[in-house]
């Protein structure tokens, strides 16, 4: 039985690189794995750089930096600071557009966490009423309303948790994704520390920060 040798071309690995961001060696021997199969290396290069980040995610944070982003017409404008290991990765085109992108996700997406870990108790346990009290008005038994409250919760997440959310550049990966494909590709921690969005007309503002116990320094 004879093996096929796929060629990968530099076309490919360029568009694979665009798409993922990822180093050329990597997309390389990813398409390499894949045998071509475009898809298939990019959800490899993602299981990668998650494995990473899972790695660095104890490393101190205490650099970084801190961007802006006002939305067409000045209506909507947002800060946020993300941290890194060290001044040289912050000043990176890599990093900085991270952070640009971050800014931007928030202003369009409105998260009102950081990460799952942030969601306050009383957000958490208010919500979590909401869904019971609506799955047990169904007349469902009990060990069902709890599936149902647990699918519910796990939506909320996405809804409200800036990590949680689709990134609005590319619906198909998670903002923590996103950040996990910057760790793999730069080899260093990376993560937000806190976020402040502004709209005009609104009474409020959403101000977000990693909670005390999500230490980043």
């Amino acid at each position: 039985m004879s093996t096929t040798t796929v060629n990968i071309s530099a076309a490919q690995v360029k568009e694979l690189r665009e798409k993922t961001g990822a180093p050329m060696m990597d997309c390389k021997q990813a398409l390499t794995e894949s045998k071509g199969d475009l898809e298939q290396a990019v959800v490899m290069l993602r299981k990668r750089g998650v494995s990473v980040a899972a790695k660095k995610a104890t490393r101190v944070t205490s650099e970084g930096s801190v961007a802006s982003y006002i939305h067409a017409g000045g209506k909507i404008g947002v800060l946020v600071e993300v941290n890194c290991e060290s001044d040289f990765v912050a000043r990176t085109e890599d990093f900085r557009e991270l952070v640009h992108d971050i800014a931007m996700h928030v202003a369009a997406s409105d998260p009102k966490f950081i990460r799952k870990e942030d969601v306050t108790t009383e957000a958490y346990e208010r919500e979590k009423d909401i869904y019971r009290a609506q799955a047990k008005a169904t007349g469902k038994p009990e060990n069902v309303v709890e599936k149902i409250v647990e699918g519910k919760m796990a939506k909320f997440y996405e809804e409200v948790c800036l990590y949680e959310q689709p990134f609005i550049k590319d619906q198909t990966t998670t903002v923590s994704q996103l950040i996990a494909s910057k760790i793999g590709k730069l080899g260093e921690n990376i993560a937000v520390r806190r976020f402040a969005r502004f709209k005009v007309g609104d009474a409020g503002e959403t101000i977000a920060v990693t909670r005390p116990d999500q230490k980043t320094e």
